[in-house]
């Protein structure tokens, strides 16, 4: 549904997103993650024909967001992190315009009631949108996101600004949306991205780092072989029991946490599987093994590692005020220069004068 290939967006000799390439499927709800300044918010200008690319392709399933921005553009519902809201409008007017706007072909009272059902602001549709919570405006602005019905919903942060109770039920939405939609979906919050999402793809200084689901990039990045063990008995009969067991790496202590049982770290030796070694062991010396299980890397373990030792800052989401500073002529630049020296010498001789005073 959603294709990118060989995206690459440059200002000036600043690098901004580099050569990334990956495919959204239809009804697939994708992570877009990376740190900031990695990149995430220009390709998402990029995807939505905000922004056009250095090179590289845009398809909006099969149209070129360049080639054919209206038919492209018509497929895709934007949700930026700051909503375009006009706070001087009420909801119901507000989408009454974006439905015109996007030159709906759908039945009007229709569309616009099942949208404001689903995002739940059917009761304040006739309140001015400037008198709305921080919540509320994030809610109306998914509901413009979602006028026309796009095939593709490019949502960012959509949940900044609300309750953890209206944080579930936007989640529930995006799921619900997903299933009729591909939905791509940038967040900071991790735990949201773990709970709707059904693939990543990570970013760091505009590169593309990872792309799979979050079990298969946890498999793919640990060599380690963990498991979380709780025993029942003292902690020193224990260790010297787990100690004697070959093919362990380290046994970490994690304190008691039921009580008369002791909780364990220990990591195998790549390619080892130690738990019917520790299952006997254990037996033998008569300590019960209560639980056994695998320690599975979180998303935020694995984000951190495919985004870490990534070198100095060399690449950056910029503003449109650096983009101005990166595309100024030459003429300006030196002219900036002379302004900046003329402002030290001023300043200079007023210290000058100001330490003549004080002698005298």
């Amino acid at each position: 549904m959603v294709e990118i290939r060989n995206l690459t967006k440059k200002y000036g000799n600043q690098l901004a997103v580099d050569n990334i390439s990956f495919t959204v499927k239809k009804g697939e709800i994708l992570g877009f993650l990376g740190p900031n300044g990695a990149g995430k918010s220009t390709t998402m200008n990029i995807l939505t024909g905000y922004l056009s690319a250095t090179d590289g392709t845009v398809l909006i399933d099969g149209y070129d967001v360049l080639d054919n921005p209206v038919l492209a553009k018509k497929k895709i519902g934007y949700l930026p992190e700051h909503p375009p809201l006009y706070l001087d409008m009420t909801v119901r007017e507000y989408l009454d315009f974006v439905y015109d706007l996007k030159q709906v072909k759908e039945d009007r009272e229709e569309h616009l009631s099942k949208i404001c059902e689903t995002v739940k602001i059917t009761d304040v549709a006739d309140r001015l949108i400037g008198n709305l919570s921080k919540g509320y405006k994030q809610r109306v602005g998914l509901a413009q996101a979602m006028a026309g019905n796009p095939e593709v919903l490019i949502l960012d942060e959509p949940t900044v600004g609300l309750d953890p109770k209206q944080i579930i039920e936007i989640r529930s939405v995006i799921k619900k949306l997903g299933r009729e939609h591909t939905v791509i979906l940038s967040s900071h919050i991790l735990q949201e991205v773990n709970a709707v999402c059904e693939r990543l793809v990570i970013i760091n200084k505009g590169r593309l780092v990872a792309g799979d689901t979050p079990e298969n990039l946890g498999k793919s990045i640990s060599n380690e072989n963990k498991f979380q063990l709780r025993v029942a008995g003292d902690e020193r009969s224990i260790l010297d029991v787990l100690e004697k067991i070959g093919g362990i790496k380290y046994i970490k202590s994690l304190g008691r946490k039921e009580a008369g049982s002791i909780d364990f770290i220990i990591e195998a030796e790549p390619h080892v599987d130690v738990r019917a070694s520790i299952f006997n062991a254990l037996a033998e010396a008569k300590l019960p093994m209560l639980s056994l299980q695998t320690v599975d890397l979180s998303l935020e373990d694995i984000f951190l590692e495919v985004t870490k030792n990534q070198g100095k800052k060399e690449i950056a989401d910029i503003s449109e005020d650096e983009i101005e500073i990166v595309n100024q002529p030459k003429e300006k630049e030196d002219g900036a220069a002379e302004e900046l020296a003329a402002q030290k010498e001023k300043i200079a001789e007023g210290a000058d004068e100001d330490e003549s005073d004080l002698q005298a």
